[in-house]
């Protein structure tokens, strides 16, 4: 049984849904503080869409929902997981597979020379763009646009015209510019596809993570468990980091997520000789292929596991992914964030909380922002927001 009292310092009764990052932080500082709390998973393990195990075959380490880098130049958040974790160093180098050949990315120097057969220096290849860049674009509202603007017609082709039909089911023309504006344009030859300060893989797994922070004497975790509204009687406070949408029954609708299938195969040796190869024509039903041994570079295995991933619209029974966020979904979770607000003593944290995409660095800095904000209110006997950072 979970002790009442922690530290003699017990402040009361904490519900946590949901044993991903978000709730694993949120329960393991309110813990430390000495409340008790109760971490719920509907799922049978922790670690949400992180979650990692060993394969049994091969006995590498699977990222089971896509690979998952840790990258961040936030010190807090980076002290904070190595409390619980040995990060190996890791960088990030994508390749694509495009019109027969393969490329670096993010396009950088040596992906715009391999493609046009040049040998540019950085200033030479940005003017040669600029050249090639459609400048009659001058109000840049689309993917599509922000693409031509500023890459021109061939490398929006051979990289970024097929990727969101797939990925997003979506042409270009509808996706708004701020998605491609978070994808790098290099002009050297970088090819760590991030730019953060930090960057490793835990190298037990993100699920040895996760069970760590969670292992604590004031924190009692269930697993496989789902819960409703009915099911939050009794304690002083509620975070729900579930789908916003479904804690209302989708009472006004369902918000449209993209889901990811994963299709695994076996193979001997080296199949691709990278983590990731991504796959941008749209003629190649699947949109990258994942391969998990080269997130441990220094292990050798004889075999070798791959992950092809296709991307499509979830359903109810779906595991929501990426959140689309196009109008019609702002506008409703507008109407959800009201019927939130109208609900007492329970906070909708996380990226299917608050329906935004946030990578782990993000996810653990708002947590542990809520929970410094929760603890401050409480102590000063302040009213618990439904949201501590705003979805809208």
């Amino acid at each position: 049984m979970i002790k009442t009292e922690v530290d003699g310092n017990y402040q009361g009764r904490v519900l946590c849904i949901g044993a991903g990052f978000t709730c694993a932080v949120i329960a393991r500082e309110l813990a430390e503080a000495g409340f008790q709390v109760d971490v719920v998973e509907g799922r049978d393990h922790v670690a949400g869409n992180c979650y990692t195990e060993p394969d049994p075959r091969t006995g590498i380490m699977v990222h089971v929902h896509g690979p998952h880098i840790f990258h961040t130049d936030n010190d807090r958040v980076w002290d904070y997981v190595n409390r619980f974790a040995d990060f190996r160093p890791y960088i990030c180098q994508v390749k694509a597979t495009t019109g027969g050949r393969v490329f670096s990315l993010p396009i950088n120097l040596l992906t715009i020379n391999q493609f046009f057969g040049k040998t540019f220096n950085p200033a030479e290849a940005e003017a040669f763009l600029s050249e090639r860049a459609d400048h009659s674009i001058t109000e840049v509202r689309s993917f599509q646009d922000q693409a031509l603007r500023f890459l021109g017609p061939d490398l929006y082709e051979a990289f970024f015209k097929g990727y969101p039909i797939k990925q997003w089911g979506m042409h270009p023309s509808e996706l708004p510019a701020s998605v491609l504006k978070r994808l790098p344009v290099r002009f050297n030859y970088d090819d760590n596809y991030f730019n953060h300060r930090h960057q490793g893989i835990p190298h037990e797994g993100y699920t040895t993570l996760i069970a760590r922070i969670l292992t604590h004497p004031g924190i009692r975790l269930t697993l496989g468990r789902k819960m409703t509204q009915a099911d939050c009687a009794g304690y002083d406070h509620v975070f729900c980091s579930g789908p916003i949408d479904a804690w209302f029954d989708y009472e006004l609708g369902q918000l449209g997520y993209r889901t990811l299938d994963f299709e695994a195969s076996w193979h001997k040796g080296d199949y691709q000789g990278c983590a990731v190869m991504s796959y941008p024509d749209e003629s190649v039903p699947f949109t990258r292929i994942t391969e998990h041994k080269h997130f441990t570079p220094r292990e050798r295995f004889e075999e070798t596991i791959i992950f092809h991933e296709y991307s499509r619209f979830a359903t109810r029974d779906d595991i929501p992914y990426y959140p689309i966020r196009l109008v019609n979904e702002t506008t409703m979770l507008a109407r959800y964030v009201e019927l939130a607000n109208a609900q007492s003593n329970i906070s909708f944290v996380g990226r299917l909380g608050s329906y935004k995409y946030m990578d782990m660095d993000v996810t653990i800095a708002e947590a542990l922002d809520a929970a410094d904000a929760f603890l401050d209110l409480r102590k000063r006997a302040k009213p618990i927001p439904s949201f501590f950072s705003s979805p809208l």
